[in-house]
């Protein structure tokens, strides 16, 4: 996100991280200041996979670990919700690779059909 730095973002508001289905995306949100981060994901019903493609938070928040709290989030919902998860976004794929209680859940991306816009479904 190319907001403009903020030495006070984010100080003592409220963070709530929640799954915004008809955006297809996981979104982590400041009260007073709307979206500061996201996940999208794009479901593969076929398969009864989530692939989670590109994580992303502001500037003015880095430093905070809210990515890492973003990743948490969306890696355990698809887990809650019975989805295979594969994991595209660079970040959650480094992320997993230090943090383990999903790993009964992963199916890594063998090769360039793994890519969504090579899946119809």
């Amino acid at each position: 996100m190319d907001a403009e730095q903020n030495g006070n973002a984010g100080v003592d508001a409220p963070l709530q991280v929640m799954n915004v289905p008809e955006r297809a995306r996981y979104e982590l949100v400041e009260e007073g200041s709307g979206t500061i981060g996201f996940t999208d994901y794009r479901l593969r019903p076929s398969s009864n996979q989530i692939l989670l493609l590109h994580t992303e938070v502001d500037r003015a928040y880095s430093g905070r670990g809210l990515g890492a709290q973003l990743a948490r989030f969306a890696l355990d919902d698809a887990g809650a919700s019975g989805l295979r998860i594969v994991p595209l976004c660079p970040y959650i794929a480094a992320y997993l690779r230090t943090h383990h209680e999903w790993d009964h859940l992963i199916d890594m991306p063998a090769t360039s059909a793994a890519r969504p816009e090579a899946d119809p479904s």
